[in-house]
């Protein structure tokens, strides 16, 4: 019997997120289409993403001239917009959700990327987005930066459900699982159960490579180009490693016993960049179970037709991984400072993202009037 590769990543164990959302998707019945099609379980999205459906189409029409009637500014405009669709998108996964206990069938929506150095205001704003969205299956991504790990504590303290986002280090990584357990703590000595918490690691793959590689060719020896494209995953696999160890310490396994859920790795950025690289790289090079995909539709479509899913190819391989990672520094390629580079560039694209979406909602908003 023959079998899809999306359904032989999901007999792995791997969930398929569609990197990608807009209202057209929604309403045409296509969101619904690849969740029966493509074996996808869950969305992810951020302010590129918005900003890019909003600047298209005619399917937001009615509310923006809705909004203008009622003069809302464009601030809050973006917030009803952007809202709507996660609980719309939510509800068409609601019986994913409802099949795999929480573990999919969840819908992610960021706060602010302005906020990303500001603990309280991303507090606050995640309370803000999970009140209005008001469906289980939602989650509030929050940045990786060091601010955010406050944040991301404070959050599932309150029992709501977090998407970590823009992780490139294994160091950072290591502090949001503790910012996770922490939060798992709180949530617990303040009654919540433990069980309806979910929460994902997204991990940065391609982005790793894009920056590193451009390194390695300007050093331009033959041992510099031999390492071009394999650092983000190497750096990815190290990252499942230290999720195995993370969660079989004596305090993960004591919220986990109590009722709470491993946070799972979710490998984001899973574009290939480089056009003499697979397509499909950074999807079957991380096939392994209890991790997350998000795909851009041009990356599920063409994992759907031609991935070659050989199994487990991370398990095992973290002694290479290790010589990966320790032979770029013999090059002179500072992973920590690469990484550290990366997170600020991230919080900086997210913030331009947003700035093209407040300029193209507030650009409606005045032609509705």
């Amino acid at each position: 019997m023959t079998s899809t590769p999306t359904a032989q990543l999901s007999a792995l164990g791997v969930s398929i997120w569609l990197d990608d959302l807009s209202r057209d998707r929604i309403s045409s019945g296509g969101l619904a289409a690849i969740i029966a099609d493509r074996d996808v379980v869950g969305v992810t999205t951020n302010p590129t993403i918005f900003a890019a459906a909003l600047a298209t189409g005619t399917t937001y029409d009615d509310q923006i001239r809705d909004l203008a009637a009622a003069g809302v500014d464009v601030t809050d405009a973006v917030f009803e917009i952007t809202t709507d669709d996660v609980a719309a998108a939510s509800d068409i996964f609601a019986p994913v959700y409802a099949a795999t206990a929480g573990r999919d069938g969840r819908v992610s929506i960021e706060v602010e990327p302005g906020l990303a150095h500001d603990a309280a205001g991303t507090i606050a704003q995640a309370r803000q987005l999970w009140a209005k969205v008001d469906r289980p299956n939602a989650m509030i991504k929050i940045p990786a930066t060091l601010e955010g790990l406050e944040a991301i504590t404070e959050t599932i303290g309150a029992g709501i459900s977090v998407n970590v986002t823009l992780i490139f280090s294994l160091e950072r990584y290591r502090a949001v699982i503790d910012a996770y357990l922490a939060g798992l703590e709180k949530a617990r000595d303040a009654g919540h159960d433990l069980a309806t918490i979910h929460s994902v690691a997204s991990f940065f793959v391609s982005r790793v490579d894009s920056e590193i590689d451009k390194r390695l060719e300007a050093i331009g020896t033959p041992e510099a180009l031999a390492l071009k494209s394999k650092a983000g995953i190497a750096n990815a696999r190290l990252a499942y490693e230290l999720f195995e160890q993370a969660f079989a310490e004596p305090r993960a396994t004591a919220l986990l016993e109590a009722g709470g859920n491993a946070q799972r790795p979710l490998w984001a950025s899973t574009g290939v960049k480089d056009p003499a690289l697979p397509d499909t790289l950074y999807v079957t090079a991380l096939a392994v179970g209890d991790t997350v995909n998000t795909m851009p539709e041009k990356t599920l479509e063409a994992t759907f037709d031609h991935a070659v899913v050989t199994g487990d190819e991370v398990s095992g391989s973290y002694d290479a991984s290790r010589a990966v990672l320790a032979a770029l520094e013999e090059q002179g390629v500072s992973i920590a400072e690469v990484t550290a580079l990366l997170e600020k560039e991230g919080v900086e694209k997210f913030i331009v993202s947003w700035n093209e979406l407040l300029d193209t909602v507030s650009a409606a908003l005045e032609a509705a009037k």
